[in-house]
């Protein structure tokens, strides 16, 4: 019989609470009584909502207890803040399991995909835990640490960050055995005076959790690399590089995209090695070799690492894609919409152009956003990968957006609206049998409706609504 997660018991004693109902028994940790699972503890977090409304609804969904800071209609252990106690619970969980090797990742771009394909690698070796989605900041590291079964062998967690200081107590929280920073980039540097400078000392802070004789995967083709390198020794960590540069410890040597994947020709150690990927997107040859950095790290061996890349698939809303049926023909959705910064756009776009296409190239992006007062420029420089990629019609939506659209050429201009919202039906029209669609953008500045619009297309060649 398998052991529960948790105990009321042992959760009354770990967060020091008070326990006020039946006692109980947890086979998960949820936050969000809309997708709570039967058996789970809810958490009554007050953050931004008082959690505490929900608490009906989530024991209607089967949770068993709940961690409150006041008495609820059910089983419950009463603390004086549930974040905080959801920071012990996640403590005990990582001491409980001992005998797991803990790793974390972060960087500007590429982290979720890259902690997402490290965590199939671990899934292949063995008992393995790790984050969905992108459960990376002061919430979602807590709670996935808190899920974590005792007898878990492996886990990889994302880390991110907004600001300085945030990710030091979440390193500190996870204490990884290694970490890995996929790269440093403009992201987030409005809220940095020192621009990009400050990005890159923020990223370091993951060092600071590293456990004794950890080691540290990074990223050899960025200009940050030496910083960082120079501050993971610092914090006494065994620097492992990856990348097209000569001396890489893992070297991109070519990456051929090939029918719905690629195949990649790297030097690992010296040694030659050819693998197939099932990513198109060109950044995917040195992420690649991060992920086999990291599970070698985490003590996977090379064939099981390969295996799971072989068959780990772009994530929705990170380049997934999606055939849909029109009168006439098909076009591919490919959906970027779940974030966007200039350089993961510029990526994005020079993958779109190496694609052969049977009709037009179509683009449609929506603002990108914490890009502070470079924010215009940078959404206006985008006109240059889109004329490298040969893009036939673009589609902007957003205020920052409209600085693009004024630098596109007439012949480029497929539609322009102030909100993703207005822009859908205009693309929905215009895309033709053949054509290859691909939507980005930032999550808040909406992109993912403009993916629905697209994938709406197949309801209604159907006769649907």
């Amino acid at each position: 019989m398998t052991e529960p997660l948790w105990t009321s018991a042992q959760i009354e004693s770990i967060v020091a609470g008070r326990s006020a109902g039946a006692p109980f028994v947890a086979s998960g940790v949820s936050i969000d009584s809309r997708t709570l699972e039967p058996g789970d503890l809810f958490v009554a977090l007050t953050e931004t909502r008082d959690g505490h409304a929900f608490a009906p609804a989530a024991f209607a969904a089967g949770a068993t207890g709940a961690l409150s800071e006041r008495p609820i209609d059910g089983p419950c252990i009463v603390v004086a803040d549930t974040l905080d106690a959801l920071g012990a619970l996640a403590r005990a969980a990582r001491d409980r399991a001992s005998r797991a090797s803990r790793g974390a990742v972060t960087g500007s771009v590429g982290k979720t995909s890259v902690t997402q394909a490290v965590k199939a690698g671990l899934a292949r070796a063995g008992a393995a835990h790790g984050s969905v989605k992108s459960y990376n900041n002061h919430i979602g590291v807590p709670l996935t640490l808190a899920r974590m079964p005792a007898e878990t062998r492996r886990a990889i967690f994302e880390i991110g960050m907004n600001h300085a200081g945030e990710i030091a107590p979440l390193s500190a929280m996870v204490r990884p055995h290694a970490v890995a920073i996929t790269n440093v980039e403009a992201v987030h540097t409005e809220n940095f005076a020192d621009g990009e400078a400050g990005v890159a000392a923020a990223k370091a802070e993951i060092f600071t959790g590293l456990e004794a004789g950890g080691v540290a995967v990074l990223n050899g083709d960025n200009r940050w690399f030496g910083e960082l390198q120079a501050r993971a020794a610092g914090a006494g960590a065994a620097v492992r590089s990856f990348g097209a540069a000569q001396t890489c410890d893992a070297r991109l040597v070519r990456f051929s995209p090939q029918g719905a994947g690629a195949r990649i020709e790297a030097i690992v150690d010296g040694a030659q090695i050819d693998f197939p990927v099932a990513q198109t997107a060109a950044h995917w040859g040195p992420m690649s070799l991060c992920v086999l950095l990291m599970l070698e790290a985490l003590d996977v061996d090379r064939t099981t690492a390969l295996a799971a890349l072989a068959e780990f698939a772009p994530l929705e809303g990170r380049g997934a894609e999606r055939r849909i049926a029109l009168a006439g023909g098909e076009i591919v959705l490919v959906d970027e919409s779940y974030n966007a910064n200039p350089v993961s756009v510029a990526a994005a776009l020079q993958t779109l152009g190496r694609r052969p296409v049977a009709g037009r190239r179509i683009v449609a992006l929506t603002d990108m956003l914490e890009l502070g007062d470079q924010g215009p420029g940078d959404h206006a420089g985008l006109a240059a990968p889109i004329e490298a990629a040969r893009i036939d019609l673009v589609f902007c939506a957003g205020p920052l957006m409209e600085s693009l659209w004024k630098a596109l050429p007439p012949t480029r201009r497929g539609g322009y609206a102030r909100t993703a919202a207005e822009l859908s039906p205009y693309l929905a029209r215009a895309v033709e049998p053949g054509d290859v669609v691909m939507v980005k953008g930032s999550r808040d500045s909406q992109a993912r409706l403009l993916a629905q619009a697209i994938a709406d297309l197949a309801a209604a060649s159907r006769g649907g609504v």
